[in-house]
């Protein structure tokens, strides 16, 4: 397995560009399913996780070409509606292939997906809504079969704002016979930017990114071209860095507007906060000021955000509280932190994190995708090399990790099977 090598000390300073949302790109490529014919999305992050949807495309008969962020998919032919377990199991939006599957072809047998071990996240919320619109379920060694001759709209409430969920039954409603209403539906942004596709394509949607979506099905959709959002969390997880290490950074394709709680929280802790068109600046002067939060759905302080953020409270100065109330396996970092001598003491959804100056290097694992990146900024933060190890995990959230890092000015380099050469840095 490929492994960083960290060397702490550095001062984050420069340019970065965001590329495109995994969560959102991923779930774009779902669509495709929906529509006969060659459809292209553009600003495609060049990640683990968007060839694996490639492959599990490819498998189900669509014709699939990556290149240099671009994504060419020919769904002429949709030909299986199977979802095979080695891909499946990889990551946690396979499951979004289940609406697309019953909308297109009536039927679909999707493996029970994997991705991080962040705790439980089932697939009941999917299951309940697409039985509300007539379809039926159930499961065979170790598939979950669906069957669904045609499909009708329905008024569904979500017990929870899940993201897949919401995106499941949307991408199953856009080709259902009547109208469908989801209410208590996730507004992330990644959520409106598949129904803006999905528009583009010919589908009615109103609603998205408020907590009410209303779908008038149509009889069929057109294939489109469309660019994928901008990704929040890796310009989140940039920031974040910038405020750890004292740095100044400029975050090139950031959207503001997507991490308005987020970035109030760094201002809170003594960060210079600049926004234009172009993306942002954060501005760490002095020592980061300890401080509470709590992660929620979206608008809130999204879950992805809170190891990132244990990591860069680890070194902030006073006792921060972060309350976690998505997730209950989000504190996995915690002991991976601790190693390097981060003070954090966790009890149920809350963990207690008196900072500490500096940290210190240490062999850890990187045991997810936004686990992984909390190591590298601490091991940014620490005197010494740190060695981090099952890089994979982060490989699946962050394109040419160790490229921007270095043109950012720190010190790190990887080791293993898998080496990454680096992006050209983007022109302004």
């Amino acid at each position: 397995m490929d492994r960083l090598l960290v060397t702490g000390g550095a001062r984050l300073a420069g340019t970065v560009h965001v590329s495109g949302a995994k969560n959102s790109a991923l779930k774009l490529m779902a669509a495709s399913i929906l529509a006969p014919g060659r459809s292209v999305i553009s600003n495609v992050p060049r990640i683990r996780d968007c060839d694996v949807m490639a492959e599990l495309l490819e498998h189900l008969g669509v014709s699939v070409r990556l290149s240099q962020g671009t994504a060419e998919l020919d769904a002429t032919a949709v030909d299986d509606v199977e979802a095979p377990h080695e891909l499946a199991r990889q990551m946690r939006a396979s499951i979004v292939i289940l609406g697309p599957l019953l909308a297109r072809r009536g039927r679909a047998r999707v493996a029970l997906p994997g991705g991080d071990k962040i705790g439980a996240r089932t697939v009941d919320l999917h299951v309940r809504g697409l039985e509300r619109m007539g379809a039926t379920f159930r499961s065979e060694h170790g598939y979950l079969v669906a069957e669904a001759p045609e499909l009708h709209g329905a008024s569904i409430t979500l017990d929870y704002p899940s993201v897949t969920a919401t995106e499941n039954l949307l991408l199953a409603g856009v080709l259902a016979r009547g109208t469908t209403v989801i209410d208590n539906a996730a507004r992330e942004p990644e959520v409106e930017d598949l129904a803006l596709y999905l528009t583009t394509m010919g589908a009615q949607v109103d609603g998205a990114g408020t907590s009410t979506i209303e779908i008038q099905g149509v009889d069929g959709l057109r294939p489109a071209d469309h660019t994928a959002v901008s990704d929040r969390i890796e310009a989140g997880t940039w920031a974040a860095a910038a405020v750890a290490t004292l740095g100044d950074v400029t975050i090139d394709n950031a959207r503001p507007d997507h991490l308005e709680l987020l970035l109030a929280k760094l201002i809170d802790a003594g960060a210079i906060v600049d926004s234009d068109e172009r993306g942002l600046r954060i501005r760490q002067p002095r020592r980061a000021r300890a401080m509470d939060l709590v992660t929620l759905p979206y608008p809130g302080i999204a879950t992805d955000f809170q190891p990132i953020l244990l990591a860069m409270l680890a070194v902030a100065d006073g006792t921060s509280i972060v309350t976690e109330n998505v997730f209950e396996g989000r504190f996995l970092s915690v002991g991976e932190l601790q190693r390097m001598g981060a003070d954090i003491r966790t009890q149920g959804h809350h963990a207690v994190i008196r900072g500490v100056p500096q940290l210190s290097a240490a062999p850890v694992r990187s045991l997810d995708i936004r686990a992984g990146m909390a190591l590298v900024i601490a091991s940014l933060c620490a005197d010494g090399v740190t060695e981090i190890a099952d890089v994979h995990h982060i490989d699946r959230g962050y394109e040419d990790l160790e490229g921007k890092l270095v043109r950012l000015g720190a010190d790190v380099r990887r080791e293993g099977d898998h080496v990454v050469v680096p992006d050209p840095a983007p022109a302004r």
